[in-house]
């Protein structure tokens, strides 16, 4: 299972004044000016995939769909992506690949009908669960310098973040490693 994420929002210097596109790098989800990386991990939270850096306004689903996921997965057999619900329209494109959480129940309408609403709940909270190593790639990547505030040009930060994504494979599959030949002591 392979687990999916567009959440790397970095600070980046906001554009000069009287330029056009000065609004696209503003975030709706933290109202700064940022750029966000579309990120790739296995199981244990290690990056396959990190890039696909776009400016701040753009959705989810479009840098998904423009990064050529959809046609990826069109290739592909037996390979699932865990995602939340800012990709919930790509289930439908891609056949069940991409498995999102269930929608969040609005209004009234199931109110009494108790056990539907629990199990709806805990259906999101066990999905929610499942991807927290996506999280954790993400917050991995943010704790590098470079990227807890992109101080150089915006155009550079495709690069950094990529540079740091390998350093960071890197570095996690040495620890591993290390931690596979320290003796086992008996107890």
């Amino acid at each position: 299972m392979v687990f999916i994420d567009a959440d790397a929002e970095i600070r980046v210097r906001r554009p000069s004044a009287h330029r056009g596109g000065r609004s696209r790098f503003i975030s709706g989800k933290s109202r700064i000016n940022a750029m966000k990386a579309l990120v790739v991990t296995d199981e244990r939270g290690r990056p396959l995939f990190c890039g696909e850096v776009r400016a701040g306004s753009v959705a989810d689903i479009t840098q998904a769909r423009d990064a050529g996921l959809v046609d990826l997965l069109a290739d592909t057999i037996g390979l699932q992506i865990l995602a939340d619900a800012g990709y919930q329209g790509l289930a439908a494109q891609t056949y069940g690949q991409v498995v999102t959480p269930p929608r969040k129940r609005r209004g009234k309408r199931l109110e009494h009908l108790q056990w539907l609403m629990a199990h709806h709940e805990a259906a999101r909270f066990a999905h929610s669960s499942a991807r927290i190593p996506v999280e954790h790639g993400i917050a991995h990547l943010k704790n590098w310098r470079a990227l807890a505030r992109h101080h150089t040009r915006r155009s550079n930060l495709p690069d950094t973040i990529r540079a740091i994504a390998v350093l960071l494979t890197d570095q996690q599959a040495t620890h591993h490693t290390k931690a596979l030949a320290l003796p086992v002591l008996a107890a």
